[in-house]
C-alpha cells in the first residue's frame, strides 16, 4: 500500500511538471506574438509568468528526483527517466531565455516577417507539446507514445522548412542592407527553431526508452 501511494505521488508530480512546461510553451507563443505586435506590456507580463513557471518546474523536478532516489522507484529506468525530465526542463528554460532576449536585444523585425515568425513559433511549440504528450504516455499508456512521436517529427520538419524560408527572405528578398541586422534576425529565427530541435532530441531518446521497455 505504501509503495502504491509513493508511485501515485510520483505520477502526480510528473504530471504537474509536464503541465508546467506545457503552460510555459503557451506563454512563450503569446510572448513572441506580443513582441511582434509591439505590445510591450503584454511581453513583460509573459516574462514574469514564464519566470514563475520555470522556477516551479525546477522545484517539481527536484521533488521527483528525490522520490526516485529515496523511495527506490523505477530503479531500472531511473537514469533514462531523469535524463528525459532534464531535457524537457530544457524546453521551458529555452522559452524563458528566448523571451528575455527579445526584450533585452529588441531585434528590429520587418513587418513582412511577422506572420512567418508567428507560424514558426506555433510549429516549434507544437513539436514540444507533442513530445510532452509522448512523455506523459510513457508512464500511463506506452502504446500511445509512437503516435505522439510521429507528430513531433512532423512538426519539427515543418519548422525546419519554414525557418529556412525565413532565412532566405532575410538574406535574399527583404530590402535589408545592414549585414549585422540580417544576422540578428537569423539569430532569433534560430532561437525559435531550437525549441523544436530540442523536442526532436527528446523524441529520439523516448524511442530508445520504449524499445528498452519492450525487451
Amino acid at each position: 500500500m505504501i509503495l502504491f501511494k509513493q508511485a501515485n505521488n510520483l505520477i502526480r508530480l510528473i504530471d504537474e511538471f509536464l503541465n508546467t512546461v506545457d503552460e510555459g510553451l503557451i506563454i512563450f507563443k503569446q510572448g513572441v506574438t506580443n513582441y511582434l505586435l509591439k505590445n510591450h506590456e503584454g511581453l513583460l507580463d509573459n516574462l514574469k509568468t514564464i519566470q514563475t513557471l520555470e522556477s516551479k518546474a525546477d522545484v517539481t523536478k527536484r521533488e521527483i528526483v528525490n522520490i526516485l532516489y529515496t523511495q527506490s522507484l523505477l530503479p531500472q529506468r531511473r537514469g533514462d527517466v531523469l535524463r528525459m525530465l532534464e531535457e524537457i526542463d530544457d524546453i521551458i528554460d529555452l522559452c524563458k531565455k528566448d523571451l528575455f532576449q527579445f526584450d533585452v536585444e529588441t531585434p528590429a523585425i520587418p513587418f513582412e516577417l511577422n506572420q512567418d515568425l508567428i507560424k514558426l513559433t506555433e510549429l516549434s511549440c507544437s513539436a514540444a507539446e507533442n513530445v510532452i504528450t509522448a512523455a506523459r504516455s510513457y508512464f500511463r499508456s506506452p502504446e500511445q507514445v509512437k503516435d505522439s512521436l510521429h507528430k513531433v517529427y512532423l512538426f519539427e520538419r515543418e519548422a525546419d522548412k519554414l525557418a529556412d524560408t525565413i532565412k532566405r527572405k532575410i538574406f535574399k528578398e527583404l530590402p535589408i542592407s545592414n549585414l549585422s541586422e540580417k544576422i540578428h534576425l537569423r539569430y532569433f529565427t534560430l532561437h525559435i527553431e531550437t525549441i523544436s530541435d530540442t523536442a526532436q532530441a527528446i523524441a529520439d531518446n523516448l524511442t530508445i526508452m520504449i524499445i528498452k521497455q519492450s525487451l
